[in-house]
């Protein structure tokens, strides 16, 4: 990272992407390490369960179809409602396992990523074995926050849903289907911007001494004037996601007219892709940390990060009480 802090703040949606992958491309050995050992599996392990969760949901169906044309009080019909009770218990701790593993490996991505980078950015002597051995030491916090944007997420889609319907019950038929679709847009554009607040938050959970509500009010603070551009980061992220998982369903899970081949070739194709955005994603949304900051005038100091980064492997002590990179300088 060759950039000065005050030049960050005027790099734009197109700069942020230009710089991460300057990083990512000058730093390729490690990254390409970070990538192996925890990307790599996080890619899989996502692609895996689209294909084995269509696979179960075709058993779950195909019983119910079966149990719709047996007579009741038969003992074929018990039969089937016990395979379906079974077969239900099944998607639902596969899902559940899923969930969990898939969450663990982003966190564990998130903060190989992040420590890498503001190593990199303070100029520390930066080993793939340095890195992981500090993983685990920022899991704590990293869940903290994990859990309060799942407790904001589930307020918010309370309400939402909660004065959406209250719309359409109360309110006369067009008048009501207008407000819908005007409340179903404002809904998405919130949705995006609380997943931006989240990504920085992981952010900030690593770099600062915050995590919890409090590092989501930081990065909160911290996106103001650049919402626009945070926004556009996760929307075309979340595109990329979108697309690669409908081509992989389209061509992989639901290709069994085509060739053997060319699923494989599809699938080949959407896990090299997959495996890029995900850690492409992780490194822009560092880099746009150290824009918001530029933005907002907050001095990152190199020393104090450093010791902060040093405080993961247990040779310093954390600093307690300020920020350790906030700092405010003059413009």
């Amino acid at each position: 990272m060759d950039r000065e802090q005050e030049q960050m703040q005027f790099l734009g949606l197109f700069g942020i992407f230009k710089e991460s992958y300057k990083i990512i491309i000058s730093w390729r050995n490690i990254f390409t390490q970070i990538t192996l050992t925890l990307i790599l599996p996080l890619t899989f392990i996502f692609l895996a369960h689209l294909e084995i969760s269509n696979s179960l949901f075709q058993h779950i169906e195909h019983t119910e179809f079966e149990k719709h044309f047996t007579r009741p009080g038969t003992k074929r019909y018990t039969n089937l409602s016990n395979t379906l009770s079974s077969e239900l218990i099944t998607f639902l701790l596969f899902k559940v396992v899923y969930i969990a593993i898939f969450l663990i490996l982003s966190l564990l991505s998130t903060a190989a990523v992040v420590y890498t980078i503001a190593s990199i950015y303070t100029g520390r002597e930066l080993t793939f074995k340095t890195v992981m051995s500090v993983v685990p030491k920022v899991w704590k916090k990293l869940i903290i926050t994990l859990l309060c944007v799942f407790a904001a997420f589930f307020v918010y889609n309370f309400l939402a849903i909660l004065i959406i319907v209250s719309s359409l019950i109360l309110l006369p038929h067009p008048l009501g289907i207008i407000l819908f679709y005007v409340l179903l847009i404002v809904y998405f554009i919130g949705s995006v911007y609380m997943t931006v607040c989240w990504q920085l938050a992981s952010v900030v959970s690593v770099l600062e001494s915050s995590y919890g509500f409090q590092a989501m009010t930081k990065s909160k603070n911290l996106i103001k004037g650049n919402q626009i551009v945070a926004i556009s980061v996760s929307f075309l992220l979340g595109l990329s996601y979108f697309i690669i998982k409908l081509v992989f369903e389209l061509f992989v899970v639901h290709g069994s007219s085509l060739k053997v081949w060319k699923r494989v070739g599809f699938g080949a194709l959407c896990s090299i892709l997959l495996l890029f955005i995900f850690l492409f994603g992780l490194v822009i949304h560092t880099v746009l940390y150290l824009v918001c900051k530029s933005y907002h005038h907050e001095n990152i100091d190199k020393g104090d990060l450093s010791n902060h980064l040093e405080s993961y492997l247990g040779d310093y002590e954390p600093l307690i009480g300020k920020d350790v990179q906030l700092e405010q300088y003059q413009v």
